[in-house]
């Protein structure tokens, strides 16, 4: 099968002189490339985005309160949603300190960003360090990796169904549980994910997660279960939705290689990845889809993306993947496909087809 998928990095834990790893760049080809400016956050435009996404979902609530229709609410709820998601982004932002040079802005916008969607910020920005250090590692990843075809055939049912069938809505499932094969609460600050100095951190995050969940629990007491489901949780769905679509897509391909033991690097593990185009969305949720360059720095901020992007695909050539086909092609394709990867071999592909 064709390796030739996509590329990441976080140049606080790699160093730029990584050997080729049988690739035809390094990763300091790949930031020599890039534009110096790409890698300089602007904390003029990251705080218009965050009060740009805050000033819609704003004007959504009042519309949508001033309209209270059933036409409406339908209309409202995939909006709204859509907006969380995108707010996410900028929080995603924060927890890459791509947002600003300082980490307490970072931090106190990575907050507010993902707090009020239920997000617990400092829970969620370690395990997602985790993940890209070690993108590609079956291993050692920690979001969408694969299970191999023994695990398949031993899971649960009710397992299956939820990473199979219902895996559009497996984000709450994932902060609670982790993922398949891995146990601990992004909550708590003796999970497995934590280190002990990052203990005041997670009780933070924790705290204001509770904080938000009783106000909630405040207004929906005020103002009844209807208010909860027409006003939060609704778009909270769809929320969930785009973030377990969008993460899944650009893990999840049948052509994309997975490494075990010391045949992964970095490197090879950062172009397991997939750019994805989400048409008018793209703007909205702040370009995600540029997930390859992404991967590559951390450190670059989302409205530099496209151009680091650009950038980068001369020196990747076939090495760089984006998929141009509609979303729901790709999403069919890949939860019929993908469901494991045998059990043996240090470099191996998704398949939906027993080895045996």
């Amino acid at each position: 099968m064709p390796s030739n998928t996509i590329a990441f990095n976080n140049s606080d834990d790699c160093k730029l002189s990584e050997e080729k790893t049988q690739l035809p760049f390094t990763l300091q080809d790949l930031k020599a490339a890039i534009p110096a400016e790409c890698f300089q956050p602007n904390v003029t435009k990251s705080l218009f985005y965050f009060f740009r996404d805050i000033l819609i979902i704003s004007l959504l609530y009042a519309v949508a309160y001033y309209l209270d229709s059933w036409y409406f609410w339908p209309v409202f709820w995939f909006m709204q949603g859509t907006m969380f998601w995108a707010l996410f982004v900028v929080g995603h932002d924060c927890g890459h300190q791509s947002f600003s040079k300082q980490k307490w802005l970072n931090d106190l916008i990575g907050h507010l960003s993902h707090t009020p969607i239920l997000v617990p910020y400092h829970g969620w920005r370690i395990s997602h360090r985790t993940h890209h250090k070690n993108t590609g590692s079956i291993d050692n990843d920690e979001s969408w990796y694969p299970v191999t075809e023994s695990q398949y055939k031993e899971m649960p049912l009710l397992q299956k169904i939820g990473r199979y069938y219902v895996f559009l809505l497996a984000y709450p499932v994932y902060l609670f549980k982790r993922s398949p094969g891995k146990e601990g609460s992004h909550f708590s600050p003796s999970s497995p994910l934590f280190k002990p100095s990052e203990k005041s951190d997670v009780l933070t995050s924790t705290i204001l997660w509770i904080a938000m969940v009783g106000l909630l629990g405040f207004f929906t007491y005020q103002w009844g279960w209807m208010w909860l489901l027409k006003y939060y949780a609704m778009p909270y769905i769809v929320f969930v939705i785009w973030l377990d679509l969008v993460t899944f897509l650009h893990h999840t391909e049948p052509d994309i290689p997975w490494y075990r033991g010391e045949n992964w690097t970095f490197l090879k593990g950062a172009i397991s990845s997939i750019d994805r185009d989400y048409g008018w969305v793209n703007h909205i949720h702040h370009d995600i889809g540029t997930h390859v360059a992404h991967h590559i720095f951390l450190n670059i901020p989302h409205y530099n993306l496209l151009k680091a992007t650009e950038a980068i695909k001369p020196v990747m050539g076939e090495y760089f993947r984006k998929s141009e086909e509609p979303i729901w092609k790709s999403l069919w394709r890949s939860a019929v496909s993908c469901k494991f990867v045998p059990d043996t071999g240090s470099k191996v592909y998704y398949t939906s087809k027993s080895q045996n």
